[in-house]
């Protein structure tokens, strides 16, 4: 064996003769190893092998030292770089002759080639060089029995149908048979093994199978599934050939067209093609003069340019916009204002007064010809019906409908868009909505205009501010567009919770239409008419299916959805739905029937359970707004100690509810004779003043003379009237100012069936714009002053 560095032998060889190993000779016992970490090698193969010249060197040394020119070759269960150890290697592996070692820098390559298997009997040595004593277990030349034929047949039959799906097969079998026969049964199987792609564990295997047939029925079986891999990717490689080669069929046809049609003289390349495009749009539209001016120019710019330029894109997609937006093109209205009505008593129980409201607002529409021109705003609690007004509206007026929610928002170029200059540039979004519903009086919703944001970025709010000013908006400038379009045919509604978050300036601009809560029998009559049939209707059942009597409605809104809307009451009832899905698959008998008792057992305790209202001394009812519609607010006062005079405050109460709490308390102090109270109370009483529930913030001046009467009950020993209930703003002077939200405070009050309501004078106003059937039932009492209320309460 010789081992060369660059080009160079390395030591000496001595006589070649002495050193080869015959196939027939007897092998050393004792033997050099080397492990391998990827494949196990077989008798018969010639395998070019790549090592580490600092590691594999001296083991290599080694064996030109022994006189011997053969070395073992074993496959390593773990990576190499993991550590070599004889616990680490399989115990068969294969004696190899070295026909060649030649030294590059620091790797060595070696040419080997597979004669024997041999197993480990004990390691001589476990440090490198590795030294093994083995035991060699000799191949049978010929076939020894017709089984073993068989096999060999299916064998090179297999290998046969390998050639045509891969030729690479067939190069490996011509190496083979240059070496080798077919009629040896033993080199073929290892031949066979060998070509697989199989993994080392099944490799070794094969390699350990020391009685042929067994090795034999092991590698027709490795064979048949590399038949199979082979096949499919066969027809992968045929499917992908068929596709690249149908696209390149494809793109030649197109390009002989492209040259047929301009050899005739009717060809048009795509410049041309979308310039066409671009003026057969704007033949249907009616286009201002500086438009049609702006599209000329840029349509000719488009000309000029190269198709690969970034300006090309840029001017195609400007271009794009300009004729895609729906120049004078208007939805005729429905004039009918009886199936306007109609539409909107098909999606809205109730709010009897709000759509009396819009039907005055389509009438004038009606009778003008245009229904634009002012701009809706629907203030009220979550889950009153505020964006499905906005979309019946725009049913009854036969217009298309836009709805995007402006909450959140906090760039105002989402509103007015962004300049060309920027990469990928857009109009803002009410461009984008005259886009998509192609006319230019749709009706536009903005949802959550009162949770408009504000940043670095700029101020959407005061960017809405030209969009729904109707003396400006007939010719917004859109950044991206950089000309003027008239949104003044358009109907805007937008949508709020509360009028407090929304600048004064965008407030002026809107008519204000407050939506209210429902009163337990509206929600009763909605749930009825329009929640459970479209609950049922989703769970793919029918009102045959499922049965839900009044008695159990009732209770699901008393119980479970005390909130102004009706979003909790919709989802309490989809509950109820699926749980009787559940039963009718569990196989019910159809119709499922829920009555009152019933409703625990599929929603659970109730989450609300109902108010008991308090009364004795120092307790009073007072009424509250909130973003969720109204409620009643019990007030409660007690004497802690007659030690010294004082207020304590407590129940979570802002800045302005202490101010009224203080207010009050200053009042009734700086007025106790003229109010009959016992002069000596506040002189040495400590009062406190609590307003529950203490985890939740309360504030605003509404609870002024609910306060007054709680301390006042205390100063005079004596409980006030029951069923009273009270809101309004109290001053130093004892005058009672007028306060919001009497609506939902009314309604609030109805549900907890009050009878008797104290409101200000001043808000005799606000309770002729309720509608009848709230106020229905109620006494509801003026006052001007605490001394009013002081008379009506004690």
């Amino acid at each position: 064996m010789d081992i060369e560095h660059d080009g160079e032998v390395i030591g000496e060889s001595g006589d070649p003769h002495k050193q080869i190993i015959l196939p027939n000779e007897a092998m050393p016992g004792v033997i050099q190893v080397i492990p391998q970490e990827q494949r196990p090698f077989f008798p018969g193969q010639a395998i070019p092998l790549t090592l580490s010249a600092e590691r594999w060197l001296p083991t290599l040394q080694a064996v030109r030292k022994r006189g011997q020119d053969v070395i073992g070759v074993i496959a390593s269960k773990n990576s190499l770089e993991d550590g070599i150890k004889p616990s680490h290697l399989y115990e068969v592996g294969c004696l190899c002759r070295v026909h060649r070692v030649h030294r590059e820098g620091e790797q060595l390559q070696v040419l080997l080639e597979g004669l024997q298997r041999f197993a480990v009997r004990k390691w001589v040595s476990e440090e490198l060089p590795l030294t093994a004593s083995v035991r060699y277990f000799p191949e049978p030349q010929k076939s020894q029995s017709s089984e073993q034929t068989a096999y060999a047949v299916a064998i090179i039959n297999t290998i046969k149908e390998l050639i045509p799906l891969n030729p690479l097969y067939g190069e490996e079998l011509k190496l083979f048979l240059t070496r080798s026969s077919t009629n040896e049964p033993s080199l073929l199987a290892d031949f066979a093994a060998s070509l697989t792609t199989a993994g080392k564990e099944e490799l070794q295997e094969v390699l350990e199978r020391i009685e042929l047939q067994p090795r034999m029925e092991l590698v027709v079986k490795l064979l048949r599934r590399e038949v199979e891999i082979a096949a499919a990717q066969m027809e992968i490689r045929e499917h992908v050939e068929q596709e690249i080669q149908g696209h390149q069929r494809e793109a030649v046809l197109r390009q002989q067209l492209k040259y047929i049609q301009k050899e005739l003289g009717i060809s048009k390349d795509d410049k041309t093609a979308e310039a066409d495009e671009f003026r057969e749009r704007i033949s249907e539209l009616t286009l201002p003069d500086k438009a049609a001016q702006r599209i000329e120019e840029e349509l000719n710019k488009l000309q000029m340019l190269e198709t690969g330029s970034p300006e090309f894109a840029v001017t195609r997609n400007y271009l794009d916009w300009l004729t895609s937006l729906p120049w004078g093109i208007v939805s005729r209205d429905n004039e009918n204002l009886s199936a306007a009505k109609k539409t909107l008593n098909k999606h809205h129980e109730g709010l009897d007064d709000i759509k009396e409201r819009i039907v005055e607002f389509l009438a004038l529409g009606i009778m003008k010809g245009d229904a634009a021109g002012s701009i809706i705003c629907f203030v009220g609690p979550p889950g009153v019906g505020k964006t499905s007004l906005g979309r019946s509206i725009a049913d009854a007026l036969g217009r298309k409908f836009f709805r995007f929610s402006v909450g959140g928002m906090r760039d105002e170029a989402e509103i007015k868009g962004h300049r060309r200059t920027y990469i990928g540039a857009m109009p803002g979004k009410l461009l984008q909505a005259l886009k998509d519903t192609e006319v230019s009086n749709p009706v536009i919703m903005l949802d959550e205009i009162d949770k408009i944001g504000a940043s670095y970025q700029g101020d959407p709010a005061s960017a809405l501010l030209e969009v729904l000013d109707p003396e400006q908006n007939g010719s917004f400038h859109d950044h991206y567009l950089d000309l003027d379009f008239d949104l003044s045919k358009v109907l805007f509604i937008c949508t709020a919770n509360q009028l407090d978050t929304i600048p004064g300036p965008l407030l002026d601009r809107m008519e204000v239409i407050h939506l209210g809560g429902y009163l337990d029998n509206e929600k009763l009559v909605i749930a009825r008419r329009h929640l459970l049939p479209r609950q049922i209707k989703r769970a793919g059942l029918t009102s045959k299916d499922v049965k839900v009597d009044a008695a159990a409605l009732r209770k699901v809104i008393e119980g479970y959805s005390h909130e102004a809307g009706v979003r909790r009451l919709e989802k309490a009832l989809a509950s109820l739905v699926r749980k009787a899905v559940v039963k009718l698959l569990d196989g019910t008998e159809k119709p499922i029937k829920i009555s009152k008792s019933d409703v625990e057992t599929y929603l659970g305790k109730p989450h609300y359970e109902k108010e008991q209202l308090q009364s004795g001394v120092g307790v009073v009812t007072g009424l509250a707004w909130t973003a969720m519609g109204g409620a009643t607010l019990p007030v409660e006062a007690t004497v802690v100690h007659d030690n010294s005079a004082g207020l304590k405050l407590t129940g979570q109460l802002g800045d302005v509810m202490q101010e009224s709490a203080n207010i009050a308390y200053s009042y009734l102090r700086g007025n106790a004779e003229t109010l009959d109270l016992q002069t000596d109370f506040f002189d040495k009483s400590h009062v406190h003043l609590h307003v529950p529930a203490g985890a939740t913030p309360k504030d605003g001046p509404s609870a002024g003379i609910t306060m007054a009467v709680a301390i006042s009950s205390l100063a005079r020993n004596k409980a006030p009237k029951k069923k009273f209930a009270m809101t309004g703003e109290l001053t130093l002077t004892g005058l009672v100012y007028p306060v919001g939200g009497i609506r939902e405070k009314l309604i609030a009050a109805k549900r907890q069936k009050l009878k008797n309501i104290i409101l200000p004078a001043a808000n005799a106003r606000d309770v002729e714009e309720v509608p009848e059937h709230i106020t229905r039932g109620l006494t509801i009492h003026y006052v001007k002053s605490f001394a009013d209320v002081a008379e009506l309460i004690f």
